[in-house]
Parts: C-alpha cells; structure tokens; sequence
C-alpha cells in the first residue's frame, strides 16, 4: 500500500460540483481582482472568525509581514516568538527589520507562556503566537501578559483554522489573526492565499490600503504600499470550502482519535492536548528519539511521512548573522531532531489509517 502524506485532490471530488460552478462564476463575471467574490468571502470568515473585519491577501507570509508593518515595528525593535515555528513566522518579523527573540515551547509544541516574561525587555513590542500543528496555544495566560507589559499581541494561526482556546477562536485575542489558506491547510485554497482578521477598524482600513499599493482611490497613494490582494477566483473557491470547514476538522479529530488510540509503539509519543484547547489537526506529530530510523522504516512500507520541522530557525543559514549557537535552545532541538508528521488528510480511508498504526506498532 502507498500512502502519501498529504492528499488534496479527495477533498474537491468531495465537492467538485460546488468548486466548479463557482470557478466558473467567476471566469464569467469578467472581474477577477478585489471584486464580490473578495467581499462576500472576507464578510463570511470574518463571520466564522467572530471578528468584525477580514482582509483579503496573497499569502500567509504577507499577513504577517502587513501585520507588523502595520503597527510601526520595525528596526531596533523586538518581537517574542516561539524557537520551533516555521521561519514564515519569523520572517513576518525580520522582513521589518525588527529583531525576534526566541522562547522555547511547552509540551504541546506551542510556545511555554512561562518564559514569555523573561524574554521582554524594553524594546519588545509585541508577542507573536503559533497555534502550531493546529493546537491552540495557552491564549488566556499569553493575552494577560501582552495587556500588562502593553505589548501587541499577534497571532499566527497558519495551520489553526477553526481552533479554539477556552471556546474562543483563535485570531480572535489580539490585534490581529494571520492566517494562510495554502491548499494544504485544514481551509485551503487552490494556489496561495491569506488574511487578516481583526476588529480595529482603522487597522483593517490600513492593511486594506498597503495591499492595493497604499491606496484608497485608484492611482492616489497615501502610504507605501504593496500588491498583496487575494483574487476573485481563491476567494470564491474558498467560500466553498469554509462552508464545510466544520465537518473537514470534526473528520480530523476523528482520524486523530484512531491514532491516539491504535498507536501503542513504546517507542512513540503521542500528541497532548492542553485543558481548554482544541486541536484541528492540520498535522499529527509523534516523537521518536529515533525518529529518522522509524521514517526510513514507514518509507520503506510506502508510507510518507514528513518533518516539521528538521532545522529551527534559530538555526538557519539565513538567520546566522542573529549570532545563536546550537544548543542554545534544547527544547526546540530536540524536537527538531524527534517530532515526524504521519498522513492526515481528507478523504484518509480507515484502511489507510489502519496500516500506517500497524507499521508503526510493528517497528523495533
């Protein structure tokens, strides 16, 4: 049996007939950028969010990086993030010249809300949170801290569609909620897609504005922009499959739970899940001290696994001009060198699912 780790194309056979009579709107109307598509998608996600504004953008990457243009930070001035996250994070912060300074992760793989508060110094002006692998982070103690240290709190919420802390959506406890509709993501689109959702009106007019070059009124710039806009066909595309968002993630859990209770590898350790938060499973992640032998083991089986991620951004060649050294964040390189991504997708048969467990189970 071959499985992949991620497959999309199950979930647009799921709804094919919605996808195409709304692709072929939209090659009808004749209006393909910031059209009604755009507005009637940014209404109903901000409408799924609970937030009163949704901005339409070209990628995850770009809501971030709008984000912190945004408030104004920018060089000589810091920005709290987790060691572990996907260096999209962390370039929504260097790509204003502003500085990330790292803190390790808890036991869930999100960002240890006890160690946020030693790493604030006078020049921090804002904690970015991830809700990593589709977890929400611990947002009732993170958000406490942003409001007494009056830092802006942004929220990373690439792989959290949908996830929730204590009942409330995540991209809903501070400024902003960055997210990505990259098709792989539990509300994917079918090529590169974002937003930024938010209830501070003046906010929202401001990202709308760098995303169309700076400008309100076409060919009158008032600040410096970017072209960054989300088009007619994503956003309609995207209407659809927010639609069934809810049942999307409740086929996750379902296969989550399978795993959780058919993997019994001693070797293995299984995901937690942190009282008060839900988890949407973009990704299931194990840890294995001997995770690349496992891997090689499931590859050999025909099973694709994937690692989220092999190399921390602390570590990057792009970054070693911040001046970290290795072991200088052990949690996040441990993790670096133990957590593997086990298929889950959309449309994953039980038989699937069911032969992964007995490999895993199987190996020595």
């Amino acid at each position: 049996m071959q499985i992949k780790c991620n497959v999309l194309d199950r979930q647009f056979q799921m709804y094919q007939e919605e996808y195409e009579a709304a692709a072929l709107r939209v090659l009808r109307s004749g209006w393909y950028v910031l059209g009604n598509e755009v507005r009637q998608f940014e209404e109903a996600f901000a409408g799924y969010t609970g937030r009163k504004y949704c901005v339409g953008l070209n990628s995850g990457l770009d809501a971030l990086i709008m984000t912190v243009r945004a408030l104004g930070i920018g060089r000589g001035d810091e920005v709290i993030v987790q060691a572990n996250t996907y260096i999209a994070t962390v370039l929504g912060i260097t790509e204003n010249d502003a500085t990330p300074v790292f803190v390790e992760p808890d036991v869930y793989y999100n960002m240890d809300a006890d160690r946020i508060e030693q790493a604030i110094t006078d020049r921090t002006k804002a904690i970015m949170v991830t809700h990593l692998y589709g977890q929400a982070s611990n947002m009732n103690l993170i958000a406490e801290i942003a409001r007494n240290h009056h830092l802006e709190l942004i929220e990373d919420c690439a792989q959290s569609h949908g996830a929730r802390f204590d009942g409330k959506m995540t991209g809903t406890f501070g400024i902003a909620g960055c997210f990505s509709f990259y098709p792989t993501k539990n509300l994917g689109a079918f090529g590169d897609a974002g937003a930024v959702v938010t209830d501070d009106a003046a906010f929202a007019e401001k990202l709308r504005m760098m995303r169309n070059y700076g400008s309100k009124v076409k060919y009158h710039n008032e600040i410096e922009g970017v072209n960054s806009r989300l088009d007619e066909m994503q956003a309609a595309l995207l209407c659809v499959k927010l639609a069934h968002l809810q049942e999307l993630n409740d086929e996750r859990k379902i296969l989550a739970k399978r795993y959780h209770e058919g993997i019994t590898n001693p070797e293995v350790a299984l995901p937690g899940l942190r009282e008060g938060a839900e988890s949407i499973y973009h990704q299931y992640v194990i840890r294995c001290a001997r995770r690349d032998a496992l891997q090689k083991a499931l590859e050999q089986g025909g099973i694709q696994t994937q690692i989220h991620y092999p190399v921390p951004p602390h570590l990057a060649k792009c970054y070693a001009r911040l001046g970290h050294q290795k072991g200088e964040y052990p949690i996040t390189e441990t993790y670096a060198n133990e957590v593997l991504s086990l298929p889950i997708y959309t449309g994953m048969t039980f038989a699937e699912q069911d032969y992964v467990i007995e490999q895993i189970n199987a190996w020595r």
